[in-house]
């Protein structure tokens, strides 16, 4: 009977509609249902997650892939980050089978009252269905696939499962798959640390992760945050002071580009090189972890050494200018723009945060910087360019408005300072084993990838010395060994390069005879040269070789006394470490082991330790007087700045090459070496008072001073065969222990000159380490 009212109508009308769509759903699914991917990719589900590196102690360093990934299993996600994702994506996903009827019948009835359509229905199950195995494209076939393979996942999968699968495979802008890749990549935390805002803004991101990313659009995605939260708060699962709290807590995104916990770019880089060199482009995919050897709190000294350092450097010789003039427009609403444009492609590099001066007078400065704040910089903060900002001149005013400069905070104050041209280096090891606890290649990895530490090869100048006089020692020289510090002119023939030859020491002054010892303090090179002269060139080219040199790098001239041949940071630790460690060879390495994306150890290191399975390759006596001989480098000589350390057990030497190319300090403890370095890329003088002393050591002290803290001080055990004997300081021979003098160590087959004296036996020698070697004794 056809319907005589129009409700019946309407309402048959609607019943043959629906009977014939369920034929025509019906219909389809006969038809697609058996050409439905299998699903033996969720069941194995083997992302490609990036290669990561590590600390020792767990912080991450970097990561080396296509994309971005962490994946965490169900029981490990915050409750808080499933209630989210359920609130802003599908609230009844542990009710429906994969499509959700209601949710559909919703949407529909939203979208017909807004004209439009404004609302989706597509459920978790769903969206992985599309992630996994489907096109984006919109089509009708696409969707009605979407959905019988989300039906089909949901036969399959537990919800846990499938929830599982949602939160590490989608994706969330930024390279980012997942979101505890994500909670790196925006916040820099993992999603156990995230607060109830942050993961709000997280969950926010699936909808849309272009639209709504944090970093390329902050109003939007606040936005959308706050939908999240509303919904959060309507389900019940946030209460009204949770809401209220996370709704006015201020974005803490992140703006930087690293993806990491610390900053160590070099090390990342040369494990990313090392790891490639192994296993190929697998690493990009297969989610293994690499160790290293890198001690957080190592680490962090290293880099602030090196910030602090290279900042002084520039200090000390002054403001170079701007980087650049940027045109700035009067009008307020232009100039925002303008300013946020100029500064949006500059990098911030070490701390070292670009800004552009808007008022500058001779006390003050008033400038807009890259992260949208604005700085006022007076009085201290601007001793580095006093001198410029007081230009009477207007044409060489370089610091006007819109000039482009640099700014740092310190001390919660800003201060003007540049971007160095100067480059700097620091590697710490343990002598013990060989294990690089800091490493810092450069300024700044975004800015010069060039790594100083194992890429440099640079003079040594002075701070090899301790390896000639090494040699000299197995040659029956001794501490007490007087030689001559006086002119010397040598020929073409004499020196054996083709070239004359005449050697200064860096003072200009000579000092006559001296002691070895204070030859060595006092850095002189005259003493080095003829103590080289005298046990042949030959013969120590051959010697450096125990210390990991290869001979090749050292020319057998005698410019080798002065440390004229090649050396790197890297090789100068490993070096210095035969002499921390009593005379054995150990390998600097920084792997210490490698995981598999299980957790399975796949590699271990099994470094050679000193004492136990390391070769011996100098004497332990050998080793104990250089070492003895290098502690007052640092106590009286050319290193004593050392001494604020107030440490009783720490040796080294300085080195400065001609003109002041390159500065070095290697120094070390029984528990720590530590080498820097500072240097042009393109060798030029660092300036006529930048020695070794001035410029390296002061980076290096700050770094012992963390490295070092809470170690107590650990004197050196004096070795047998050593003898303690009382010398006149001025001759080197042997006095009686009745007459005025001072004890000197020595192999007990090369004793000084005898001139009538008692020996001290070991233990009294030992019992007189730190007493008996005082300043005044030794001049």
């Amino acid at each position: 009977m056809f319907p005589r009212k129009w409700w019946q109508f309407l309402l048959l009308s609607s019943l043959v509609a629906g009977i014939a769509v369920v034929a025509l759903v019906a219909l389809a699914g006969i038809l697609i249902y058996p050409d439905l991917p299998s699903l033996e990719s969720l069941t194995d589900y083997r992302p490609k997650v990036p290669l990561r590196v590590y600390t020792e102690d767990g912080y991450l360093l970097g990561e080396f892939g296509e994309e971005r990934r962490a994946v965490v299993k169900i029981n490990e996600v915050p409750v808080t980050l499933k209630q989210a994702i359920l609130a802003a994506e599908d609230e009844r996903f542990y009710q429906h089978g994969g499509v959700d009827t209601m949710g559909v019948l919703r949407a529909a009835l939203a979208n017909l009252s807004a004209g439009g359509a404004k609302e989706g229905a597509s459920t978790i199950t769903m969206q992985v269905a599309r992630n996994f195995f489907l096109s984006g494209e919109k089509t009708l076939k696409r969707k009605l696939s979407e959905a019988l393979l989300a039906i089909k996942i949901e036969h399959y999968l537990t919800k846990d499962q499938i929830l599982e699968l949602y939160i590490n495979q989608i994706y969330l802008g930024q390279r980012a798959y997942g979101f505890a890749a994500a909670a790196q990549v925006y916040y820099g935390k993992p999603l156990e640390k995230l607060t109830v805002a942050d993961i709000a803004m997280l969950a926010g991101l699936p909808k849309a992760p272009s639209r709504y990313n944090p970093l390329a659009n902050p109003k939007r995605a606040e936005a959308r945050q706050h939908y999240v939260l509303r919904r959060m708060h309507e389900l019940k699962f946030i209460d009204d002071k949770l809401y209220e709290a996370s709704i006015k807590q201020p974005s803490r995104v992140r703006h930087s580009r690293q993806v990491r916990e610390l900053a160590a770019d070099y090390v990342a880089e040369i494990i990313r090189q090392t790891m490639y060199d192994r296993y190929q482009d697998e690493i990009y995919r297969s989610g293994m972890k690499v160790y290293t050897t890198i001690r957080k709190a190592n680490q962090e000294a290293a880099n602030a050494a090196i910030l602090q350092g290279v900042l002084d450097y520039d200090r000390r010789h002054g403001y170079r200018g701007p980087e650049g003039m940027i045109k700035l427009d009067s009008d307020k609403g232009t100039l925002e723009e303008t300013l946020d444009d100029a500064l949006a492609d500059i990098d911030t590099l070490n701390g070292l945060m670009p800004a552009i001066v808007l008022e500058v007078s001779p006390q003050r400065i008033k400038a807009f910087r890259k992260d949208g704040g604005m700085t006022e910089i007076s009085g201290d903060g601007l001793a580095i360019a006093k001198k410029m900002l007081s230009e009477k001149d207007p044409a060489k005013q370089k610091l006007r408005r819109g000039a482009l400069i640099r700014v740092t905070e310190s001390g919660g104050k800003w201060q003007l300072t540049q971007l160095p041209q100067v480059e700097a280096a620091l590697v710490g090891m343990d002598p013990k084993n060989g294990a690089v606890r800091a490493l810092v290649g450069g300024f700044d990895f975004n800015r010069n990838k060039f790594n100083h530490v194992t890429q440099a090869w640079r003079q040594p100048g002075s701070s090899f010395k301790p390896f000639i006089y090494s040699a000299s020692l197995e040659k029956g020289f001794t501490a007490a060994s007087v030689i001559e510090d006086e002119p010397l002119v040598l020929s073409a023939t004499e020196t054996g390069s083709g070239q004359a030859w005449e050697p200064h020491n860096f003072d200009g002054k000579f000092e006559g005879p001296l002691r070895m010892r204070t030859a060595l303090t006092k850095s002189k090179n005259m003493v080095s040269i003829r103590i080289l002269q005298a046990i042949g060139v030959g013969y120590a080219q051959d010697y450096i070789t125990r210390f990991g040199f290869a001979a090749k790098d050292h020319p057998p001239y005698l410019a080798m006394a002065l440390g004229a041949g090649s050396v790197t940071p890297w090789q100068m630790a490993g070096a210095y470490s035969v002499f921390a460690n009593g005379g054995f060879r150990v390998t600097p390495y920084l792997i210490d082991k490698i995981v598999d994306i299980n957790g399975k150890v796949i590699e271990q290191s099994k470094p050679l330790v000193a004492g136990a399975d390391a070769p011996r390759v100098i004497d332990a006596r050998n080793a104990f007087i250089m070492t003895s001989m290098m502690q007052d480098v640092a106590r009286i000589g050319t290193a004593a700045k050392a001494r604020e350390l107030g440490r009783n057990d720490l040796a080294g030497k300085t080195g400065t090459t001609n003109n002041q190319m390159d500065a070095w300090f290697a120094g070390f403890n029984p528990t720590q070496v530590a080498v820097a370095w500072m240097g042009f890329d393109q060798p030029r003088s660092l300036g006529g008072q930048e020695t070794g002393g001035h410029a390296a050591l002061p980076m290096w002290i700050q770094y012992m001073s963390q490295a070092l803290q809470g170690v107590p001080d650990q004197p050196y055990t004096v070795p047998e065969g050593i003898s303690y004997l009382k010398i006149n300081p001025i001759t080197g021979v042997r006095v009686d222990d009745n007459d005025s003098g001072m004890y000197e160590y020595f192999y007990s087959e090369y004793p000084p000159p005898d001139g009538g004296a008692d020996t001290a036996t070991e233990s009294e020698a030992g019992a007189k380490v730190g007493t008996e070697l005082q300043p005044d004794q030794l001049y």
